[in-house]
């Protein structure tokens, strides 16, 4: 049968909060894709879509047209998609011209795992479950729908999904253009409106389709709820500004920030070879292709450790002299001093903590204040200049069958693309054998405060504790200073405080400043 599918994802998404604070709620990750993969992925691939736009729609069209160039689609752009006059009824007949046969309707924020049942006659999509009156809702006798309820009704049969199924589609236009001119600033227009008035006025019969499945991610709680039954392959702490998507061949990534995107496509040109090949890129998104093997934080060991340590060294930290050394010294101060303070004086603010001194597992430290003062800045930005990863960590590291391949490389250091700090990515390193993604998403860390007094400690894996003495031995071998790499290991923590949730934020700081303090005194 020849049908379209209309796909809504013009709306705001306000009930998801700071996660469409910077994007569409279509683009919101469930598992490895963002939602609406799993509404396009549920056509076949000849059945054309048409897809509202507005609110961040150039972020939706651009996605779509990395992750599926060779669908057919079109797009609409919507200009009333909030405040005065914007409602799902005028997004679906901005489409109408589009969709003059049978259709489907399916909502951005629907996600079913079922069959979808071509519109060869009118259906709903429902679902049987308890608390129907978040949702609009309906009851049925036999497989045939009576009506569609607003939401608020106590007990109903089925909850509407937001997956319609309209062969009588010329009707359907006619009822909802109707509703339409009757209050054109009706916020509540929408499909259900023009089901009523078939099945009311026309005695049209529209048929419930059963979706067991159905997921529904249009707020915080029912996200997190789908989050729970579609697993992600790979542990993602959540970041309101970016995001990666995951799919059989190729992975998109998403940042907010466009000169983000624009430096970490160039920045995969100049670590060619050892990064993924990038696919082609937007202003807000960039592919690149699937690299296949085995995530090295789940595979690596003391004893092969040491050859991807020298791997590193021969391909990656290669000298790459972009500025004066006098020029790079100043980018160092600028990326290790100036930056912690700023991001120290978040933290204290955000998390209302009085800089001063503290007992931290039993060791007397003094105030954040006291300890930069002491830090030696000389030292810290001797370096000379280097080609660098800038986030190499061990969920960043792909072990191939051959080699290894880098991910999420880092845009730039301190604004440089070429050149930057080999000691960065060895502190790096270092603090993700201590601190890691799996020990944070289990929660397998303390920090305790009372009074002056912070108790705070982590768990690891014996492997990793072993790893680490494997890089440690690797630094001196390689002339390389062990105190400035544990240094910056805890300027790296301090600097990730303000970044993290609590109350692993907290965690961060007491144990940035506590290996601070150690690494400051070690001889």
């Amino acid at each position: 049968m020849d049908y379209k599918v209309l796909i809504t994802t013009s709306g705001v998404g306000s009930r998801l909060g700071d996660l469409t604070k910077y994007t569409n709620k279509s683009l919101v990750r469930v598992g490895c894709k963002p939602a609406l993969s799993y509404v396009i992925e549920a056509y076949p691939s000849d059945v054309e879509l048409v897809i509202t736009v507005g609110y961040y729609a150039e972020h939706v069209k651009e996605f779509v047209r990395l992750a599926y160039p060779d669908r057919k689609i079109s797009f609409i752009d919507i200009d009333k998609y909030d405040g005065s006059g914007s409602s799902l009824g005028y997004s679906m007949l901005q489409a109408k011209d589009l969709l003059q046969m049978p259709f489907i309707y399916h909502a951005c924020d629907t996600i079913v795992a079922e069959k979808i049942s071509a519109p060869n006659e009118n259906w709903s999509g429902g679902c049987r479950k308890e608390n129907a009156s978040m949702y609009a809702s309906f009851d049925v006798m036999g497989e045939h729908i009576q009506e569609i309820k607003d939401k608020g009704a106590i007990k109903s049969d089925f909850m509407h999904i937001g997956l319609v199924g309209i062969f009588d589609y010329q009707n359907f236009w006619s009822k909802l253009e109707k509703a339409y001119r009757v209050n054109p600033a009706d916020s509540t227009l929408n499909d259900c409106m023009a089901i009523n008035a078939m099945i009311k006025e026309d005695s049209l019969i529209f048929k419930v389709r059963e979706f067991d499945s159905w997921l529904d991610i249009g707020n915080v709680e029912s996200l997190n709820q789908a989050r729970q039954k579609v697993k992600n392959k790979i542990t993602v702490l959540d970041k309101i500004d970016e995001s990666i998507f995951i799919f059989n061949d190729f992975v998109i990534k998403f940042f907010a920030d466009t000169k983000m995107t624009e430096q970490r496509v160039k920045r995969a040109n100049i670590l060619k070879g050892l990064v993924p090949e990038i696919e082609g890129s937007g202003n807000n998104f960039y592919r690149y292709k699937y690299a296949h093997g085995d995530l090295y934080s789940r595979v690596v060991n003391p004893l092969e450790f040491s050859n991807f340590l020298n791997w590193s060294k021969d391909n990656l930290w290669k000298i790459a002299d972009e500025v004066s050394q006098d020029e790079f010294k100043q980018i160092c101060y600028d990326f290790y001093g100036t930056k912690t303070l700023q991001r120290v004086d978040r933290f204290m603010k955000d998390n209302a903590i009085i800089d001063g001194p503290n007992i931290i597992n039993g060791e007397a430290v003094p105030s954040f204040d006291e300890l930069y003062k002491m830090i030696d800045f000389d030292l810290l930005t001797s370096s000379k200049q280097c080609q660098f990863h800038g986030d190499f960590i061990l969920d960043n590291i792909i072990k191939t069958d051959n080699n290894y391949c880098l991910l999420d490389w880092r845009q730039n250091f301190g604004g440089l693309l070429k050149s930057g700090d080999i000691y960065y990515d060895l502190a790096k390193l270092n603090h993700n054998l201590t601190v890691n993604h799996d020990i944070v998403d289990k929660d397998l860390f303390i920090v305790n405060i009372k009074d002056s007094g912070v108790r705070c400690d982590i768990l690891r894996k014996n492997s990793l504790v072993q790893c680490q003495q494997v890089l440690e031995k690797f630094v001196i071998d390689n002339g390389f200073d062990l105190r400035r790499v544990r240094l910056l290991t805890a300027i790296i923590w301090l600097n990730m405080s303000p970044l993290h949730h609590h109350p692993f934020n907290l965690f961060l700081f007491y144990f940035g400043k506590l290996n601070l303090w150690k690494a400051i005194n070690e001889k």
